[in-house]
């Protein structure tokens, strides 16, 4: 048979139009699995089994197609069949072929589009239009002449921003991304373009005594002009009614819909003792602060500790002395004990008894569940709930992206990450969990681009330095990688970067010149940085055992052992 005959006889035997149905029928296969999969929880590997399968099923039913022919009577060998038979079967595949590629095309237009819903950021930056009902509430300047009352400055604007947070008519930028900012600043038009919003509201805050002076003032940021302002002289007492009170204007200025519990929300007083109030708010300061440290963290359950022994009806101070407990635990910036384990679960269950709306109680369960006993399931429907009391909360996304990259829902936990980024646009730790997410992920465009995104909010920021170095460690870069490092300047305190140097010199072969280093950094190790003592002792044994003294490495690294043990 020569060659012309031999695809004619391809073509008299319906092969070709096998081959073509068989690929659009696969296609849609794949794209519905794609689509369905996650849904049901199912792993990633369950995608990769159908796509080998349509692989290896190609061939064999290419083969099938030259050998057999569908007959009204069944499958029989092509050579035992009129061909009219062959004609009408090449008949049905091609209407076949018609109708499947219109599904495939139909299901993958509407993954197209979900996905483009879904992930925003991927969407023109022109096609994006500001909420004329979002806001940005920039940090509340401290008037008073003790400077020591700036906690109190601080705790009111972010009151003010809690209650403006719980109105779902409204976008409200979190307090991560606006903390940055000094209070008052001259480019508010560039703040706001940057923080995606259409409004800023400043203020500043006069203590004496007993005695509380607070200035708001609303701005429309495209013209920065004034569109409502106003000034309030209340006792410490009264200091609630000044956060309703500029709470409700704002909202109606903005035209915003509140609901019957919105408005009951907005006007509720967390509770009736000042000095239990002063102390939730000198604790708040300690949550506000950038660097999670142990020192941090035990201000601030030391402070939330002393509110609820004040007042033990204070829900909101018994919901964030569960959420530090937890995170303290997960984090181990708090010695990880059964009794903080404890009085994390108690301290939330005391929240939600005396008030089971209160969306802070609810994130705080699902952080016990979550870092605490390893229950994702529990954790999501704590998030889920809370997300109905607290529809600005980019905490509540951000955790449930945690969640979900832990699970391996990889597309959901993409979702949940830009979700809290439209809240929390400039937030340096959410942003860097993005971009490790993404680099776990082997995406180093994207990774790179959130790392820049970074660069840009705080220039020569070491973890962003670090991680795009280990991008470049990855890609065999090696000189890419050194000439990012060489702009980093590590302090003892932070072994994330030392773990980084250490690995660029083991695979430059210089592990002699870091192991000096190392001794003399883990001779004095900072308490503060828990178990990271002991990863990075971990790494002075490879650097020992890639420099050839093997009895030297086996030593630090039963040193090493030892520590992180410690920590189980």
């Amino acid at each position: 048979m020569n060659l012309r005959n031999f695809f004619a006889e391809l073509k008299r035997r319906n092969v070709y139009k096998v081959a073509v149905a068989y690929a659009v029928v696969a296609w849609l296969l794949i794209q519905v699995a794609t689509q369905v999969f996650p849904f049901f929880e199912l792993p990633n590997w369950a995608v990769q089994v159908v796509v080998l399968a349509m692989v290896i099923g190609f061939p064999i039913a290419v083969v099938c197609s030259w050998a057999f022919e569908m007959t009204p009577h069944g499958i029989k060998l092509e050579r035992d069949i009129d061909r009219r038979v062959t004609r009408k079967t090449g008949r049905k595949l091609t209407a076949l072929i018609t109708v499947v590629a219109a599904l495939a095309v139909g299901v993958t237009t509407f993954r197209f589009l979900h996905s483009e819903r879904a992930n925003p950021e991927r969407q023109p930056a022109a096609a994006a239009e500001i909420n004329s009902k979002s806001i940005a509430v920039l940090p509340f300047e401290n008037l008073s002449e003790e400077k020591a009352n700036a906690y109190f400055a601080d705790g009111i604007q972010d009151e003010i921003l809690t209650r403006l947070s719980k109105i779902a008519d409204l976008k409200v930028i979190s307090r991560t991304s606006t903390q940055r900012y000094k209070s008052a600043p001259e480019n508010l038009p560039e703040i706001a373009r940057q923080l995606g919003v259409a409004h800023i509201l400043e203020g500043s805050v006069q203590k004496q005594g007993d005695a509380v002076h607070v200035t708001v003032q609303l701005i429309k940021a495209a013209t920065d002009s004034h569109v409502w302002a106003d000034s309030f002289d209340r006792k410490l007492t009264d200091i609630f009614s000044v956060e309703s009170e500029v709470a409700k204007a704002i909202a109606d200025q903005l035209q915003a819909h509140l609901t019957g519990r919105e408005k009951e929300v907005i006007a509720a007083k967390p509770t009736d003792n000042p000095e239990a109030y002063d102390a939730y708010l000198r604790g708040l300061a300690y949550t506000v602060k950038t660097q999670n440290t142990p020192a941090n963290y035990l201000g601030a359950q030391k402070y939330f500790r002393e509110a609820v022994r004040l007042d033990p009806n204070f829900a909101l101070a018994w919901a964030l002395l569960s959420y530090v407990d937890a995170r303290g635990y997960h984090t181990t910036n708090l010695q990880p004990t059964a009794a903080l384990r404890e009085e994390a679960r108690q301290a939330f269950e005391n929240a939600l008894a005396l008030d089971l709306k209160l969306g802070e109680a609810w994130v705080a369960k699902g952080y016990y569940h979550y870092g605490c006993v390893n229950d994702f399931e529990t954790a999501v429907r704590c998030y889920e709930e809370g997300r109905k009391f607290l529809p600005n909360s980019s905490l509540i996304p951000q955790s449930l992206a945690f969640v979900a990259r832990d699970r391996g829902q990889w597309e959901r936990a993409e979702s949940y990450f830009n979700e809290a980024e439209r809240l929390d646009p400039r937030n340096v730790s959410l942003l860097t969990r993005h971009a490790q997410f993404y680099i776990a992920m082997r995406r180093f465009p994207e990774a790179l681009h959130k790392l820049d995104q970074i660069l840009e909010i705080v220039p020569n920021d070491i973890d962003a330095l670090v991680e795009k170095a280990a991008i470049a460690q990855a890609q065999g870069d090696l000189p890419r990688a050194a000439t990012l490092l060489a702009q980093v300047q590590p302090a003892a305190g932070d072994p994330t970067a030392w773990e980084q140097l250490t690995y660029e010199a083991i695979l430059e072969r210089r592990p002699a010149e870091i192991i000096p280093r190392l001794k003399e950094l883990l001779a004095r190790p900072d308490a503060d940085v828990g178990y990271l003592n002991g990863e990075l002792r971990f790494w002075l044994g490879w650097a020992q055992e890639v420099a050839g003294d093997h009895t030297a490495a086996q030593a630090t690294w039963r040193e090493a052992r030892a520590e992180l043990e410690g920590f189980l």
